[in-house]
């Protein structure tokens, strides 16, 4: 039986309920010309090339108005396309664990048996998986472009077809399943998927929210019992309940690098309203818990403190929801007022508390035999406690280096020493490292910048917010050991009572190369090494290399730079957790998330990890409880993985090789990108960039303040813009001079050979691999012919002869005959997919062609259309 036909039938049924829309609500004229549309796009796919001649010219013909609604229909099929996809997965993952052999690959189940299988003693794995702490960060980026009120119908669709799926519905409820879809369906299609107003960063909050409400609240003891039924197969012992191997953080309301849109005031809203959902759903469990246990007997403690009361758990329960409801009033008096309100004696601030009151519960429970159900909803709520504490994800907060120095500056200036950014490095550490290590002067009250005062009102906020509301703090653009201690002194010089720890973020490439000697300055104070407590956390940044020296580079760039970190902090006995910065795209450091943790270089994964979950993303990977649960899994498996039977090291001579691709490379991407002037005009005259930055995606501005230039251009809607294109020259240029040059010096046989046994090299291709089979010369040839000036067009051409180059030498070098031959899969979701992207970007450079040439205002609008179906087809787009 063809296992992937469920999936091929329900895209058939929601492409027909689709059809019946249209037809409903817009008349037989625009499914007609959709029909049409899509039978032209795949006869173009098949090699008809007056196909996509007629194609492209009837799109090109089509006024406005006109072009829209089929941009929108085609947009749409893509959305169902996805959900369908998504839910197939479900499905699948559901067919393994109903047919119980084999598991499914990278599930715990399977992991721990093949750990076991290569060496591993069952005493070795249980001690791991209690000792592993991973935290998945979450963060809220420009190029996340779905309405919240979108994803939440598309949640509803998927449900839907869950149902469709049981064997045992009737005839009436089949009917009424069909309807439920037909309802979401054509809502769906009456609701505007852009949106019109551009988004604060608290209504990033609130919607990175509803994640937990509506799924990892479901997903994680789902989770963590698959956990715990693997270990107990496997080791004999199960997870203890106050084991969190896996847990979240945030970044959305404290990222405020380069966004002026987050205040303080704005952090400490999101710290606020994060508390106020987990207490809303801790309140939903109590009540669940008072229904379930109304056992008349209990153990001696919980009795004596309900007096003897006759439903005794009830009685208990009862008291710790009045200290919820306490909580969630105080909560909402916080959000109004702008003051720092204090806490009611018996409100829940910290997680022990709340937890003990529980644990009251359970030890009871067992006391009186009742495992079975202590084994049931309460050691779930248990398990919740333990990973999502009081706060559901502690947010990190971010600022770029510069920031700091210059509110230091503000302090040495006004103490008549100077300003403190014009001191050599040396002079700065001795300064912090004397600060510190005596009385740290108190912040002033005001100062003359404005931006003085952010930071000065950022660190005050930090002291004030309730305890375990923050994580990391996060320095961009770290450069020197002083970017570290400037954090830590204005810490102390705000009062903070617990001060948060200090990451440093390493991301250009020259940072990179110099991320080691940082560390070592850093670890060579005897006050640093006392403040860390042997523990330090250090953040690569996978955005900023990629766009400075292009993907390939990059890649190797962020290799060395984790083995030369780990090895310094190894050397001074300091354990290091690395902090992935990933992003969507393979272009910014994204990709399958198994292939990226046996990329890691040996022994940087010590049971520790972080890593970046962004934009998009976060729906894809956490949006409905079961995918998430799956996304869990294989980060722990991974993790594991890496960490316990990590690769051999690369011989010599394929690092030396990786050198040598990586330096030819970078100086192919450098030349191009950086050195060629007319890039940037062909970059501004090719790709939508200019228009997506006055799109209504994201709070946080598309470029960094006051800049016009490549260098001034976030990574995320570098990337953005080349996926609109369809060259995605972000994640792939370079890399085909580099293995070109390698091919003529006759290193074929080695290339395949590296390709084959060293997990970094063959992670590197097959993620260039899955890029260029999204990639499409001729679309991007068609952004040319409309958008760029005809001194521009060789440049164009020869970028697209680039791509073949580049295709070309990765299929020599994996030994393929066509991209994705090892990945059908994929290979297969690209190919139903571009028929109904290959349309939308059709419209989409016509409609830029009309918005440059000032002739139709109704145009911008409709062309947010075809950036959000474009990005919908393409799936990691940023």
């Amino acid at each position: 039986m063809d296992p992937h036909k469920p999936l091929r039938d329900d895209v058939r049924l929601l492409g027909e309920l689709l059809g019946e829309t249209l037809r409903e609500q817009e008349g037989p004229a625009l499914f007609d010309t959709v029909e049409r549309v899509r039978a032209l796009s795949k006869d173009a796919r098949q090699g008809d090339a007056s196909a996509f001649d007629r194609l492209a010219g009837e799109l090109r013909a089509m006024p406005t108005d006109a072009a829209l609604p089929v941009a929108r229909a085609f947009t749409h099929f893509l959305n169902l396309a996805n959900i369908a996809e998504q839910h197939h997965r479900i499905r699948r993952r559901r067919a393994y664990q109903r047919e119980g052999a084999p598991p499914q690959r990278g599930s715990a189940d399977e992991a721990f048996a093949r750990l076991l299988a290569q060496g591993v003693a069952p005493d070795a794995l249980h001690d791991a998986v209690s000792r592993l702490a991973i935290e998945l960060v979450f963060t809220a980026h420009p190029t996340e472009i779905a309405r919240r009120t979108i994803v939440q119908k598309h949640n509803r669709i998927a449900r839907a077809l869950a149902d469709n799926d049981r064997a045992d519905l009737t005839l009436p409820e089949r009917d009424a399943v069909l309807a439920r879809l037909r309802r979401e369906i054509a809502s769906a299609w009456g609701t505007d998927e852009v949106r019109e107003e551009r988004p604060s960063p608290l209504d990033e909050v609130r919607r990175g929210l509803v994640v937990f409400e509506q799924s990892l609240w479901t997903a994680w003891p789902a989770y963590a019992r698959a956990v715990d039924a693997a270990l107990r197969k496997h080791t004999g012992r199960g997870l203890p309940l106050h084991v969190v191997p896996l847990r979240y953080g945030s970044w959305i309301g404290g990222d405020r690098d380069g966004n002026p849109n987050v205040t303080p005031d704005v952090t400490r809203k999101a710290c606020l309203f994060s508390r106020w959902v987990a207490v809303h759903l801790y309140l939903e469990e109590v009540d669940a818990l008072r229904d379930e246990l109304s056992l008349a007997h209990a153990g001696d403690d919980l009795t004596q403190r309900v007096h003897g009361a006759a439903e005794p758990y009830r009685a208990w329960l009862r008291i710790v929801r009045q200290r919820l409801a306490a909580t969630l009033a105080w909560i909402d008096a916080s959000i109004a007022s702008t003051a720092d309100l204090t806490p009611p004696a018996e409100a829940y601030v910290e997680a022990a508390a709340f937890e003990d009151a529980i644990l009251v519960c359970h030890r009871s429970l067992l006391q009186t035999n009742q495992h079975v159900i202590a084994a049931g909803r309460i050691e779930d709520l248990l398990r919740r406690i333990a990973a999502f504490g009081m706060t559901l994800a502690p947010l990190d907060i971010r600022q770029e280096s510069a920031r700091h120095a210059e509110a230091l500056s503000a302090l040495t200036h006004a103490r008549g020493l100077g300003l403190f950014s014009e001191w050599e490095e040396e002079d700065r550490v001795r300064f912090l490292v004397e600060a510190l290590a005596g009385e740290v002067a108190s912040l002033p009250d005001t100062a003359d910048s404005a931006e003085v005062r952010d930071v000065f009102d950022t660190m005050r906020m930090i002291a004030r917010v309730p305890p375990g509301s923050l994580g990391a703090y996060v320095i961009t653009m770290t450069s020197r050991a002083s970017d570290v201690l400037a954090v830590e002194y204005l810490q102390r010089a705000a009062r903070v009572p617990a001060p948060l720890r200090v990451v440093p973020l390493f991301e250009t490439s020259r940072d990179l190369q110099n991320a080691a000697t940082v560390m070592e300055s850093l670890l060579a104070i005897d006050w640093y090494r006392a403040r860390i407590d042997r523990r330090q956390e250090v953040m690569i940044g996978y955005s900023d290399s990629a766009k400075d020296v292009g993907r390939l580079a990059a890649g190797w760039d962020l290799h060395k730079a984790q083995e030369a970190v780990v090895a310094v902090c190894r050397r001074f006995d300091v354990q290091v957790t690395l902090f992935h910065g990933r992003g969507g795209s393979v272009g910014r450091g994204g990709g399958p998330t198994h292939l990226a943790l046996m990329s890691q270089p040996p022994g940087s994964i010590d049971g520790t990890l972080r890593v970046t979950e962004q934009g998009e993303m976060i729906q894809v990977l956490f949006g409905l409880p079961d995918i998430a649960q799956r996304t869990m899994e294989v980060y722990t498996t991974g993790t594991l993985e890496a960490w316990l039977t990590p690769a051999p090291p690369a011989p010599a001579e394929w690092r030396a090789r990786m050198d040598c691709l990586a330096d030819a490379a970078r100086v192919a991407y450098r030349d191009t990108v950086h050195a060629h002037p007319p890039f940037i005009e062909y970059f501004h005259a090719a790709t939508p960039e200019a228009e997506l930055a006055e799109m209504n995606m994201g709070s946080r501005p598309a470029r960094r303040a006051g800049g016009t230039s490549l260098a001034s251009l976030r990574a995320i809607p570098w990337q953005f813009a080349w996926t609109q294109t369809r060259l995605m020259l972000g994640a792939w240029l370079g890399v085909e001079r580099a293995l070109s040059d390698a091919m003529a010096r006759g290193e074929r046989d080695d290339l395949r050979r590296m390709h084959r046994e060293w997990p970094h090299f063959r992670s590197a291709l097959d993620l260039i691999e899955m890029v260029l089979a999204k990639a499409d010369a001729r679309i991007a040839a068609e952004y040319d012919r409309r958008l760029v000036p005809p001194h521009l067009q060789a440049l164009g051409a020869e970028l697209r002869e680039r791509l073949d180059l580049a295709i070309r030498m990765v299929l020599d070098v994996t030994g393929h005959t066509e991209l994705l031959e090892n990945d059908p899969v994929i290979r297969r979701s690209i190919d139903v997919r571009n028929p109904y992207v290959d349309p939308i970007n059709l419209v989409q450079v016509e409609l830029l062609h009309r918005v440059r040439e000032g002739r139709d205002d109704a145009a911008r609008d409709a062309l947010s259309v075809t950036i959000n179906g474009v990005a919908t087809g393409m799936r990691n787009t940023g």
